[in-house]
């Protein structure tokens, strides 16, 4: 496996002080603007702001609880959008295929740039909706951190160094992918 995909993990421990610039976090957007989409109908948008900006601001206070005691520390944060068009089965579920397969490949590109990449789903769509006014025909999905990691992690209150120092473990292939019928691992 790339060490880009087995060396990532959602850090919560950022570096509050660490700033992204505009080549790196183009970049980055670019990675999302660049990944596969479902009959090309590009779907996946994104609001964007960095720490001290008023998008980043509001975008803090859209976070739930859990969210908002590390994610400020971030250096930028996206929200990740797509369509919402119940009404049509294969563009409300491939709309949020493209959203997942673009900010897969964001959180990729930080890594490579140095930077970690933290997916939340826990905030306020209505909110964010209501602040950024964004059309009923789009949904907000996710937020994506974007920060570098603290060089000291004494710095970090105790619970985000015990969060970080989880391990980062996944269910075995075999509990995942099948051959034959459903059950039975593939060899």
């Amino acid at each position: 496996m790339h060490p880009l995909i087995s060396g990532r993990w959602s850090a919560r421990g950022y570096d509050d002080a660490a700033a992204i610039d505009d080549e790196d976090l183009t970049t980055i957007l670019e990675a999302g603007r660049w990944a596969p989409t479902w009959g090309r109908i590009q779907p996946v948008r994104f609001v964007v702001g960095r720490r001290g900006d008023a998008t980043f601001a509001a975008l803090t206070d859209s976070l739930n609880k859990g969210n908002a005691t590390w994610a400020p520390a971030s250096a930028a944060f996206v929200l990740v959008c797509t369509t919402d068009e119940p009404d049509d089965p294969d563009k409300h579920a491939y709309g949020a295929v493209d959203a997942g397969l673009a900010l897969g490949q964001m959180i990729l590109q930080a890594q490579a740039l140095g930077f970690n990449g933290h997916p939340m789903a826990g905030f306020s769509k209505a909110t964010a909706r209501e602040v950024f006014a964004i059309p009923d025909d789009i949904r907000p999905l996710a937020i994506l951190a974007i920060g570098r990691l603290a060089d000291d992690p004494t710095t970090l209150s105790q619970e985000i160094r015990e969060r970080d120092a989880w391990p980062r473990e996944r269910l075995p292939l075999d509990r995942i992918a099948f051959a034959g019928r459903w059950g039975e691992p593939f060899a």
